[in-house]
């Protein structure tokens, strides 16, 4: 395993979190601000009302392609996810955390990114991917660590008392358990707050949106097999049996990499 690979998987096994800097490059991070605000843009034309309680959430990042896309390839992005929930993890949830200027969202509240708790057993891992320098006056996203085994939301002055802010430039990532309680801050500048936010899953869960489904009108020739495996492309369960008298049905799951299954004739 690479050093941040066995890092990663010490802090989230211990303190349920990790701030990674320098994950992407400054010129990446100008290229994904450009696309995440022309995305936003997109879906509050297209989703109207209903995204004014999400605004600034991009539902799908990975129906806009690009950039959005691009970041799978990025081993340093993939690697903590890949240490603790293995290289066949795929993504649960894909959206923006932004936070428009003087304003803020539904993200604000005090939440986790899983309902679900198995002690000992991560099921989710999740990313707040910095595109801007994270402040105290542009909504810097607090957590609170070691509460991934917390069942209960705590009271918000005790969170907000222990809870830790992510201060960080552009480029940073934190890391962290799913289940950690977690709020976004209000935006009390007059600049968008930009950020992604990526929740990986073990292989044979179901992702929140059928990503290969939702994706299905898109050319994804130029996609490599890296990006398609992350996004569920082979970890989807059979449409039918592979031929009659087969058994049971097979699920298409392989890790990044490797070589695809042959057909049995």
């Amino acid at each position: 395993m690479s050093e941040l690979r066995d890092r990663a998987a010490a802090a989230i096994a211990g303190d349920g979190c990790l701030v990674v800097r320098d994950v992407l490059a400054p010129a990446f991070v100008e290229r994904a601000k450009r696309e995440l605000m022309s995305a936003i843009e997109s879906d509050s034309r297209t989703y109207g009302a209903r995204a004014q309680r999400d605004y600034a959430m991009v539902m799908l990042c990975a129906l806009y392609g690009g950039s959005f896309l691009d970041l799978f390839d990025n081993e340093r992005l993939m690697d903590p996810f890949n240490a603790v929930l293995g290289d066949e993890c795929i993504v649960y949830a894909y959206t923006s955390s932004s936070m428009p200027p003087n304003g803020r969202n539904y993200s604000v509240r005090v939440h986790t990114d899983s309902p679900r708790i198995i002690p000992g057993y991560v099921t989710n891992v999740g990313a707040t991917i910095l595109l801007d320098d994270f402040t105290e006056q542009n909504g810097a996203t607090w957590y609170l660590p070691r509460s991934q085994w917390q069942a209960d939301a705590p009271p918000e002055e005790t969170f907000y008392k222990t809870a830790t802010r992510l201060i960080a430039p552009a480029g940073s990532v934190l890391f962290f358990n799913a289940r950690i309680w977690h709020a976004g801050g209000d935006n009390h500048t007059d600049r968008w707050r930009h950020a992604l936010t990526i929740n990986m899953c073990r292989p044979y869960m179901k992702q929140r949106i059928d990503i290969p489904r939702a994706m299905q009108g898109m050319d994804l020739g130029g996609v490599s097999d890296r990006v398609k495996q992350k996004l569920g492309f082979f970890s989807q369960p059979p449409a039918s049996l592979d031929r009659p008298g087969s058994p049971k049905p097979r699920r298409r799951t392989r890790p990044r990499g490797s070589p695809p299954r042959r057909r049995r004739s």
